[in-house]
């Protein structure tokens, strides 16, 4: 056994002596509202740096505490984004599912092309598809799980690949995309203290987030297979046991392809041009449309459509209520997340009122300012910062926001830009998200995951992602490193250093 499989194991067993994700979130509730008493009562503050307003820890164990607790409770569960969008994902999913349609393409497409590549497919495929939103972790995810089945393979492995892909990969695309937008208007309005006129253009990290797309996909592929993959237990079914011949198939894959080039039509026409119904009716942007916004509904009403076309022309659809039985069936397996989800909900809204999310994060970034370090390390040192408040704040643009006022200026008064410091976070916030229980869809993971082992718990996911976050974080501090050394434009217009 290796040191790595020792820490491994080491993790989950450490991990699984937690108690069941649902009671260890009740328990966090419980533990994050005596933390907001005992910190309000000691005075616990910290000065926000955009507005200079003193933060001072709130008490859950007060009149004002109780009122928010009885008034937002079903608030904060409605509310929580990976509530709505998995289960309204699951609804179109649940159709395709059922009425054989994943079935059949992926035995007739993924099951003939070799492993490794598939591995390298998936990872690649889930970082390419933060453009869209939460689409990666409630199809992509679950779908890389029926990939590896169907190849004989561990579908837990797959799960997991995809989730490296979708979280830890989540500052690296070919294609600029809502973050890109958000972050950059942050930095913008943080070097505006120093800088008046500078301006931090959305394609500022282009270059390289470009080039990681290319790295993630190789290391997660590697950490995958050589140390996942081999970790992991031999699935106890073969690709042939898992997905079987459908006697009208070529009639459904016909019908299902059919669908799915009205849908591209339809969605062609409403983003090309300028004035399409599916742009946003304020600019004509496509990041801002309805279509990027809607696009977890859009995902489900075609997945819908495409499964029953498919089980209509094939055959499948042997019962009058087909529609409604694999909707309730696919329904029925989400039970033990929706209610985990609720309580994941009271814990992250308690820890957000509270405001100790806010102080944590503010007194970190306080401390790493107070170091007198080269700029390289400082940037490294950032990444690292960036990537402990991570597991305690799970926004990115919500922790961009807190610290991005404060490192942006200092930075920028050291001749470090505003697009490196920017970039700098953006790595070290994706590489410890897939780590983080407080990661709101972390518990979405877990769920999929128990499909196919029931008793798998949170240090079992843990463990598995570890790998990835430390090669993740390594790797991607060292391209950093390698780019600073090169002197290479971060994006377009965009250097490290400036004077």
């Amino acid at each position: 056994m290796t040191k790595l499989d020792s820490l491994l194991n080491f993790v989950e067993r450490t991990g699984n002596r937690l108690p069941h994700p649902t009671i260890l979130f009740i328990y966090l509730c419980a533990i994050i509202i005596a933390l907001s008493w005992v910190f309000s009562i000691i005075g616990s503050s910290a000065i926000h740096p955009t507005n200079d307003i003193e933060i001072h820890a709130r008490s859950l164990v007060s009149i004002e505490g109780l009122h928010f607790i009885l008034e937002n409770t079903v608030k904060n569960f409605m509310s929580f984004a990976p509530v709505g969008s998995v289960l309204v994902a699951m609804l179109g999913m649940g159709i395709a599912e059922h009425s054989g349609l994943l079935n059949s393409v992926l035995r007739t497409t993924i099951l003939r092309a070799p492993k490794r590549l598939v591995t390298f497919f998936v990872v690649s495929t889930s970082v390419l598809s933060s453009i869209a939103l939460d689409t990666g972790y409630v199809v992509l995810i679950p779908l890389a799980g029926l990939v590896f089945k169907a190849l004989g393979r561990n579908p837990i492995a797959g799960i997991v690949a995809a989730f490296a892909g979708v979280s830890g990969g989540f500052s690296a695309n070919i294609i600029i995309g809502p973050v890109d937008a958000v972050l950059a208007g942050i930095s913008t309005e943080a070097a505006k203290l120093i800088e008046p006129g500078y301006k931090v253009n959305a394609a500022g990290n282009y270059y390289f987030i470009a080039l990681s797309t290319l790295l993630i996909g190789l290391v997660g592929t590697y950490v995958t297979e050589k140390i996942v993959i081999r970790w992991l237990p031999e699935p106890e079914s073969t690709s042939a046991e898992v997905f079987e011949h459908i006697d009208g198939e070529k009639r459904g894959l016909t019908a299902a392809l059919v669908v799915t080039l009205a849908f591209a039509v339809v969605i062609l026409a409403g983003l090309l041009p300028q004035q399409g119904f599916l742009r946003s009716p304020e600019d004509g942007s496509v990041i801002s449309s309805p279509f990027m916004g809607g696009i977890v509904t859009i995902i489900a009403l075609y997945a819908g459509c495409a499964g029953w076309a498919f089980a209509k022309f094939s055959g499948t659809d042997k019962s009058p209520t087909f529609l409604v039985d694999a909707m309730e069936k696919h329904m029925a397996t989400m039970a033990t997340y929706i209610v985990m989800m609720f309580f994941a909900a009271q814990f992250v809204n308690y820890f957000s009122w509270s405001q100790l999310g806010s102080i944590f994060a503010i007194r970190g970034a306080e401390g790493l300012a107070w170091l007198d370090l080269p700029k390289p390390v400082l940037l490294i040192s950032f990444i690292a910062l960036a990537a402990t408040i991570n597991l305690f704040i799970g926004s990115a643009s919500a922790k961009w926001a807190l610290i991005g006022p404060i490192f942006v200026p200092m930075f920028l008064l050291l001749g470090i830009s505003p697009e490196a410091t920017q970039m700098a976070y953006r790595i070290g916030d994706s590489s410890t998200n897939i780590i983080t229980p407080l990661m709101p869809y972390f518990g979405v993971v877990v769920a999929f995951a128990q499909r196919y082992k029931k008793d798998l718990g949170m240090g079992t996911l843990i463990s598995l992602m570890l790998p990835y976050s430390i090669v993740f974080f390594l790797t991607w501090s060292m391209l950093l490193l390698i780019w600073i050394s090169f002197g290479l434009p971060l994006g377009p217009g965009a250097s490290v250093f400036i004077s």
